[in-house]
């Protein structure tokens, strides 16, 4: 039986797992200087495992809203913050943008208004909503 696949030796082998081992840890990190920045930009709440904030109230635009990860958060009218789920009822893509009074889907066009109901189809059932609150000058999960 011939084998024309080259051998390995156990100097390349170890060298080759050593520089796997070592591009797997810096993929990971370390967690040292971006760990202690992020705990440190964390409000006090958040550290001790309070509520997540999704927005300040400042950011969220009386007859408009912000996408917050899996959360928009609008504000209808002043001072009453809504939240709701950022997945499109249609066909489960994310909503793209909070526009023209509306969250609007880009996928297919899709736009529900401030507070989740169907302005436009395809979509037939109105954004999931999500509890949030205000706490300060923020708006929080929960």
């Amino acid at each position: 039986m011939d084998n024309d696949l080259p051998t390995l030796d156990r100097r390349t082998m170890m060298a080759g797992a050593g520089a796997l081992a070592a591009t797997a840890l810096a993929a990971c990190g370390t967690g040292g200087d971006n760990e202690s920045a992020a705990a440190s930009a964390r409000t006090p709440a958040e550290q001790s495992g309070g509520p997540t904030v999704l927005a300040k109230t400042a950011d969220v635009p009386v007859g408009g809203g912000v996408i917050a990860g899996d959360t928009v958060v609008t504000q209808p009218s002043a001072g009453v913050f809504v939240g709701l789920d950022s997945t499109c009822t249609h066909a489960g893509c994310r909503v793209g943008e909070v526009a023209g009074g509306t969250v609007n889907c880009r996928c297919h066009g899709s736009k529900f208004g401030l507070d989740g109901s169907v302005v436009t189809g395809p979509a037939q059932r109105p954004l999931a909503s999500r509890t949030v609150r205000v706490e300060g000058d923020s708006v929080v999960a929960g």
